[in-house]
């Protein structure tokens, strides 16, 4: 139309001896006087009362567009010229309004399925869209198309992970413990390993292997840590002591009691070192304070055997061979949270970088579940029955999954997409149990160890960029080495 302000929704006045028509058309042809127009015409022409905006009435300003017609769905062939008989008419004019009425019936009150009446062939120049799109999707109400086979977005390609690791170390007298933490991967991208009585430090850019130290015959390490900025290193070890290393200068700096018993677990908050050890306690230690510990935190009724700090390094979780999952504060001495539900011990803790308050726990061999728990609510999510046992979780930073690894009795590691908790890839290659989990600073590849002494390295996780992006590293093996 010339008027952009013309719609064909509109009515317009015009005289009644002649139409508005096209000026291709020849007048002449058009000659109303021979017809009485229709009574309904007559009614609007002559009434003064107030129309309802709601009526839909069709004017002869309405020209349609035949060039976007599809003349095979009525077998009429689009190269015969259109005759002036197909100028909308009054019955024209009811199925469109048939048709307005049918979609807010619709968005009113939901989908129904068309009659006879509605049938295209009434009216060949009413709009018909090309594609699927359903007509509720024009609504203002939201209405969603539930019929099958209807998409209304491109579905999205799965990630592929790949199934093989792309970098193998041999890690001899690795310990197949359980209750141990024997693998942990530094913000400046250095892998601390504890063999037997030493800690080895792999850099991951260099391939470089450096011998921390050595804590002699009479002593193990049960677990490393470290701090979350800067090259310090906590090791426990199997005389109760925690012992704090610069690995810039391979120089240890302090040494730190106050268990009994063997230190099997770790974790920093700032300069706040937590020790979990077989002798149920857990110690806080100030590493800027001259006393070895600075409190002492009781509820435990079995050895500790996983630690980790919130990522706002407000909240503890503990786990135990109690079975228990505790959540203590920054100040508490007894948990605030308790979590009774699994039914072995629990190593496997995660907290979640992307919802504050998640928690992920896993449970040994009699219990095989990751749950999830809301600290802020202080309830119980979901559970997820894996089929083994679970001895290492760890969340991305990247995207809104998660990683577990198990022992027995399939020895394998899952890529899981939260919260469905659908599997991506299922990792196998471990003979041994996998009870050795730490992830890269830039939140893409995992390490896992097992019993088989053998360290694996795997490119899991998209980068932060790009969900979609396949990072080139995990494209083929760069071999087999030694740690030391």
């Amino acid at each position: 139309m010339d008027d952009p302000m013309i719609s064909p929704l509109t009515v317009q006045s015009a005289p009644s001896s002649q139409l508005n028509v096209p000026a291709i058309m020849p007048r002449p042809s058009l000659n109303l006087e021979t017809q009485a127009p229709p009574d309904h015409v007559n009614r609007l022409i002559n009434s003064s009362h107030y129309i309802s905006p709601s009526r839909t009435i069709y004017s002869d300003r309405f020209i349609p567009s035949r060039s976007s017609s599809n003349f095979n769905l009525f077998n009429i062939s689009s190269s015969s010229p259109p005759s002036s008989t197909n100028l909308p008419t009054s019955d024209g004019g009811k199925d469109s309004s048939s048709a307005y009425a049918a979609l807010l019936r619709s968005a009113l009150f939901g989908p129904h399925t068309p009659d006879k009446r509605d049938s295209p062939g009434r009216n060949i120049f009413r709009f018909k869209t090309e594609t699927r799109q359903s007509m509720h999707s024009l609504s203002p109400f939201g209405f969603e198309d539930k019929r099958p086979g209807v998409s209304h977005s491109p579905v999205k390609t799965p990630r592929k992970v790949p199934r093989s690791p792309y970098k193998v170390l041999d890690a001899p007298a690795l310990q197949d413990d359980f209750y141990l933490n024997l693998v942990d991967w530094s913000s400046h991208n250095v892998l601390a390993v504890g063999l037997g009585n030493c800690v080895y430090l792999w850099n991951a850019c260099s391939s470089k292997v450096t011998k921390l130290c050595d804590l002699g015959i009479d002593d193990s390490v049960c677990s490393v840590g470290w701090a979350q900025r800067g090259t310090h290193l906590a090791v426990g070890t199997s005389n109760g002591k925690v012992q704090i290393w610069d690995a810039s200068r391979c120089k240890r700096v302090r040494t730190m009691e106050g268990h009994r018993l063997r230190v099997g677990a770790l974790a920093w908050s700032s300069s706040v070192l937590s020790s979990g050890s077989r002798d149920k306690s857990i110690l806080q230690r100030d590493v800027r304070a001259q006393e070895d510990f600075v409190s002492k935190l009781s509820g435990h009724k079995s050895e500790v055997c996983g630690l980790k700090w919130s990522y706002d390094n407000q909240e503890l979780a503990s786990g135990g061979n109690d079975n228990r999952l505790f959540v203590w504060n920054q100040h508490s001495t007894q948990p605030v949270l308790k979590y009774c539900e699994h039914t072995a011990a629990v190593k496997a803790i995660a907290w979640s970088p992307h919802l504050h308050g998640l928690l992920a726990s896993g449970g040994g061999t009699a219990d095989r579940c990751v749950r999830f728990w809301n600290t802020t609510t202080n309830s119980h999510l979901s559970c997820m029955d894996t089929g083994s046992q679970v001895c290492n979780l760890v969340c991305s930073k990247n995207v809104n999954e998660l990683v577990s690894t198990h022992g027995y009795s399939q020895n394998q590691i899952i890529v899981w997409r939260y919260p469905t908790m659908s599997k991506l890839a299922t990792l196998t290659g471990h003979t041994y149990r996998v009870l050795y989990l730490a992830i890269s600073p830039d939140g893409q590849t995992i390490v896992t160890g097992a019993g088989d002494e053998t360290l694996r390295f795997w490119n899991v996780f998209p980068s932060p960029k790009s969900e979609n992006t396949d990072s080139e590293i995990g494209a083929s093996s760069l071999g087999r080495t030694t740690i030391r």
